[in-house]
């Protein structure tokens, strides 16, 4: 996790000055907020400003804020094997601890609490990062493409060239044929 600048315009921020520095307070979010640019790969991913669903929970802990909860988001990518368009809905779990300052300052890799907000949208790259399949696929048994002619195997499942014949071979087929007669 690399610590940046939170900007507290974005809807991935939330104000927890109402927990003071102690443990106890907790507060609910649920909110439908739109989907920052670039959360996934060239293959699959979230399309920015479709919306993120959050049902989150801020809890006051000893050295900060957990936030657990899940955010429903949207996936749109293409099939590995059969490159067609995949839309998918995802749920993906976020659980992060961010810090108070001062707390634990050899862990460069925390999140932090920054004048008494958090950024949560680091965590939901992180985690969307890791729940999205390495090998999206439009279904399990997706045939994919021909090798030979790249047509889609799922639409033409008996899709054929006939026998194929050894490139090298080539020219003695044609010989073959001719001396049969």
């Amino acid at each position: 996790m690399t610590n940046r600048s939170i900007d507290p315009r974005s809807v991935l921020v939330f104000d927890i000055h109402e927990f003071g520095h102690r443990a106890g307070g907790s507060k609910e979010i649920v909110d439908d907020v739109p989907a920052p640019e670039g959360i996934g790969n060239d293959v699959i991913g979230v399309p920015t400003e479709s919306p993120i669903h959050l049902d989150l929970r801020l809890e006051g802990v000893g050295d900060g804020v957990l936030a657990t909860g899940v955010a429903e988001v949207q996936l749109r990518g293409e099939c590995a094997r059969c490159l067609t368009e995949i839309e998918a809905d995802a749920e993906i779990d976020l659980q992060e601890l961010f810090l108070f300052p001062g707390t634990d300052p050899d862990d460069t890799e925390a999140s932090r609490v920054e004048a008494e907000m958090i950024d949560l949208e680091p965590v939901l790259r992180d985690a969307a990062m890791l729940d999205l399949p390495f090998i999206p696929l439009c279904r399990e048994d997706c045939a994919g493409l021909c090798p030979t002619c790249g047509v889609n195997l799922n639409d033409d499942p008996d899709h054929g060239h006939g026998e194929a014949i050894d490139p090298r071979w080539a020219d003695l087929a044609d010989w073959a044929e001719g001396t049969q007669d």
